[in-house]
């Protein structure tokens, strides 16, 4: 008789234990989701950066490369602290 009874008891309650392990599988996969996305998304913006500025390095070596070294002594000087 208590056999019948749990059995009873395990059927009602089996579906009720099925969603909530569902909803807690859905939760995380989601969450996980998520924090795969930001990441993809946060080494894009570092890979955007890091192109912008080897551009920014390219083109200031171009414009040095292109002026003749007392320009650049005399550019170079800015930079420099006097005594």
């Amino acid at each position: 008789m208590p056999l019948m009874m749990l059995k009873a008891l395990w059927a009602k309650v089996w579906p009720y234990i099925a969603l909530f392990t569902a909803a807690l599988a859905a939760f995380f996969g989601i969450r996980q989701a998520g924090k795969a996305a930001g990441r993809q998304e946060t080494r894009q913006e570092i890979n955007e950066a890091n192109a912008k500025a080897r551009e920014k390095a390219r083109e200031v070596d171009d414009k040095y490369d292109q002026m003749a070294d007392d320009s650049v002594r005399d550019s170079a000087r800015q930079w420099v602290r006097k005594p």
